[in-house]
């Protein structure tokens, strides 16, 4: 019977060698004991072994006692030994989270502070892992018994005064699920602005900035400061474009986001304000699946200062969201939105996952977590990939060529 079931905890600690594991589990294998539970961890070389075993009343647990001490002394580790009994017939606490948390650097008092405002919601940290060291700092956290909404507020004002970067998100089957990520594309996928450095071909430099002021002061909505911007190019020629195109940067981490992406066969889409005399370039060159942008229109080799179609806006680029979702068969809240102005609120808003990138405080309020650090590939540390997993396939593909 379960109820008389009782409980060892052994807890191995010190200098980490191969098999230390396997002559632990081959002296209970002598025993009449079943494992419940394990949990590993190496830290710089320093390996931390926990094993659960239950027993019933025909079990000797001296003699397992014993014999995990002398596991332990053969190997000159620390031991731990804890008795209790077995809980496995009591409720399961709900609410497991994971909590991702970016610094660079991350220091003690960060992780003071987020520790501190789990604890105060009544919440407990199950594990800790770090998922990347370099080029920041990246620790998930599981944490269960937490109100996904209040420990986000809370952590997400610790976030902000400790500089440093925290994602809520709920665990399960879903988070491994197939995945949309739809990015926006100036000043996220790419550096820059591209209707500035066009602007700056046609000499129009401080006529777009200010009209493009007077949108961010909400005195023009994103359409008609759009328009009045690309009327101002008008008469440039498409060698511009060229350049412009030839010129434009990724930023730091976009192929390496992509490329990791692409081998876990989520979907990646791009949706801009911009042009897709630019995107189009962009969608060949990473291989991007789905992609939405404005046209500018082009008359004998000369922009008209006219776009062509329907523009994508604030809402165009959540419609957009939509509909490469419905394109690629994933719900909705699978789809992960990046961005970093306010036309990218309501696909931000939208999504399963909304990630303000180095984004503007209205944008930041308005997500469910935001990204500081320049370096885009930290986005799959929100999606609980490791920066050795990623590694480690760069190196698998490089073998193979």
């Amino acid at each position: 019977m379960k109820g008389s079931q009782r409980t060892l905890l052994i807890t191995l600690t010190g200098r980490d060698r191969p098999g230390v594991t396997s002559r632990l589990f081959g002296s209970l294998a002598t025993f009449p004991v079943t494992v419940a539970d394990v949990e590993q961890v190496v830290i710089r070389g320093r390996l931390v072994l926990g094993v659960l075993v239950s027993y019933g009343s025909g079990a000797d647990v001296g003699q397992v006692w014993e014999a995990a001490e002398k596991i332990a002394a053969d190997l000159d580790m620390e031991i731990e030994l804890s008795a209790g009994r077995d809980k496995s017939g009591s409720p399961k606490r709900r609410g497991r989270l994971h909590v991702t948390v970016l610094g660079s650097p991350l220091r003690p008092a960060a992780m003071a502070g987020i520790a501190g405002r789990i604890a105060v919601h009544g919440a407990n940290i199950d594990r800790i892992q770090r998922l990347a060291h370099y080029p920041v700092t990246c620790l998930e956290l599981e944490v269960s018994g937490a109100d996904p909404a209040g420990l986000r507020a809370a952590l997400a004002v610790e976030a902000a005064q400790q500089q440093v970067d925290v994602a809520v998100q709920r665990a399960g089957l879903h988070r491994r699920a197939k995945r949309l990520i739809v990015m926006d594309v100036d000043s996220t996928l790419i550096q820059g602005e591209v209707i500035e450095l066009l602007a700056e071909k046609a000499g129009q430099l401080d006529k777009v900035a200010e009209i493009t002021e007077a949108a961010m002061r909400g005195e023009l909505d994103f359409e008609r400061s759009l328009r009045e911007r690309v009327s101002l190019l008008a008469g440039l020629h498409t060698t511009a474009i060229d350049e412009v195109r030839s010129h434009v940067e990724l930023a730091a981490g976009a192929r390496t986001l992509v490329r990791t992406l692409k081998r876990l066969d989520y979907k990646f889409a791009i949706v801009s304000g911009g042009f897709t005399q630019v995107t189009d370039a962009l969608v060949t060159d990473l291989g991007i699946d789905y992609s939405a942008a404005n046209t500018l229109e082009v008359v004998d080799g000369r922009l008209t200062g006219r776009l062509l179609g329907p523009i994508i806006d604030r809402p165009g680029k959540a419609a957009a969201l939509e509909r490469f979702a419905a394109e690629a068969g994933v719900p909705i809240t699978q789809t992960v939105a990046i961005g970093d102005g306010a036309n990218d609120l309501d696909m931000i808003q939208a999504a399963g996952l909304g990630v303000a990138y180095n984004a503007k405080p209205v944008v930041r309020q308005a997500a469910d977590t935001a990204v500081s650090v320049p370096y885009l590939d930290a986005i799959l540390f929100l999606l609980g990939i490791s920066r050795e997993e990623v590694e480690a396939a760069d190196a698998e593909d490089a073998d193979l060529r």
